[in-house]
């Protein structure tokens, strides 16, 4: 039983016993998992731009890479919202972004190009599982447009219209007047 679910709860409140199944699936997991790597990675960039860019023979590029730190906090927050699906195509992008700033750093000359060849790699398995998420919640959470929903058998009395007839004549409050100033 999940007892932690019951301490917010005021005392009028119905208590947890036990919890069922879960809706989230993988494809959900998944795109949480990159929403909290994006905000971890993302402050990484923030707080040490001065090691990302020595270790990658970028000196110079620290503003860049903090404004790509930046970029991955905010995708991050908007995979964890309820807008996974636009969450996951800036990181998409990001990757975009990520691949062709490592590439202008894989040059002869960079004496770390063996750690551009790394990032290029690690860069390219993550805008995999990106685009996986991105395919998956598509599918997941998108509705086809074509079908509309119809609620004609819904009337908005939970216990039917036969049950809500009669109840304004049974009700007895004071009689109304007329004032007139």
């Amino acid at each position: 039983m999940n007892y932690m679910s019951n301490i917010a709860r005021s005392e009028g409140d119905p208590k947890v016993i036990r919890t069922g199944p879960s809706s989230m699936d993988s494809t959900d997991r998944l795109a949480r998992a990159l929403g909290w790597f994006s905000i971890g990675l993302g402050a990484v960039e923030l707080m040490a731009p001065g090691r990302i860019t020595r270790a990658l023979g970028m000196q110079g590029s620290e503003g860049l890479v903090q404004t790509y730190g930046l970029r991955e906090i905010a995708s991050g927050i908007m995979t964890l919202s309820t807008e996974k699906q636009t969450g996951l195509k800036s990181r998409l992008a990001g990757d975009g972004l990520d691949v062709a700033t490592l590439l202008s750093a894989f040059r002869p000359d960079n004496p770390k190009n063996h750690n551009v060849a790394l990032a290029l790699v690690m860069v390219g398995g993550v805008t995999l599982l990106d685009y996986i998420g991105t395919l998956s919640t598509k599918v997941r959470h998108t509705r086809d447009r074509g079908q509309r929903r119809s609620y004609r058998d819904r009337t908005g009395f939970p216990k039917g219209i036969a049950a809500v007839r009669g109840i304004a004549k049974e009700f007895q409050g004071p009689p109304r007047t007329a004032s007139r100033s």
